[in-house]
């Protein structure tokens, strides 16, 4: 018996299928960044989204009990509610966190422009680009002047003060919470490229 060899593929059957693999990435590419953000924005919003985790971390593990180092009056304070209800409230504490830092993403998503459809009620609506954009401008600027305010003496002042935690212990609460300065301005980053990209479209 012989064999047939494979027909070779014809140019515009080659052509055909790279246009559709272009046409795949191409949708690819659009459902994880909108056209026209810039690479440095998303991951300036990828960033600001893990800012907030180490002092969850730090937190959680307050919540449950585990020594981070108060001493004195201000170890006491704590010893009736951790854990207990206060554990509900440093775990509430870090979820908001978490939760406000990962809506920096919608800045660099398509569900920051259309809000997704399995929402009820408002899936599937347009977002107005100024709804968001006032409240993480002032949400980055708040959280900017928090930062600067720790970062130039807040935070030694509060590190100094009776009962906080001392040496290593006061190192790593140190190196927890020192990501959360640069939350503001990652996020005010962010901001100004999705109202670049957003409002540039109506003009």
């Amino acid at each position: 018996m012989s064999a047939t060899a494979p027909a070779a593929p014809t140019a515009p059957a080659t052509a055909a299928g790279l246009a559709a693999r272009t046409a795949r990435a191409a949708r690819t590419t659009r459902a994880v960044r909108p056209a026209g953000t810039p690479r440095w924005a998303e991951r300036a919003a990828l960033a600001t989204a893990w800012t907030t985790v180490p002092s969850g971390l730090w937190r959680l593990a307050l919540g449950v009990g585990i020594p981070v180092g108060f001493s004195g009056e201000l170890a006491a304070a704590f010893d009736p509610y951790v854990p207990g209800w206060g554990t509900v409230y440093v775990l509430a504490l870090s979820g908001l966190a978490e939760l406000l830092a990962f809506l920096t993403l919608g800045l660099v998503r398509p569900w920051g422009e259309v809000l997704p459809r399995r929402i009820p009620l408002i899936g599937g609506r347009a977002v107005r680009p100024w709804a968001a954009i006032v409240p993480a401008a002032l949400g980055s600027t708040a959280l900017t002047a928090m930062g600067m305010s720790a970062l130039f003496g807040g935070w030694a002042s509060a590190m100094n003060g009776p009962g906080a935690p001392r040496g290593l212990a006061g190192v790593i609460m140190t190196l927890c919470y020192l990501p959360l300065v640069a939350w503001g301005p990652l996020l005010a980053a962010v901001t100004f490229a999705y109202a670049r990209r957003t409002l540039g479209r109506r003009a």
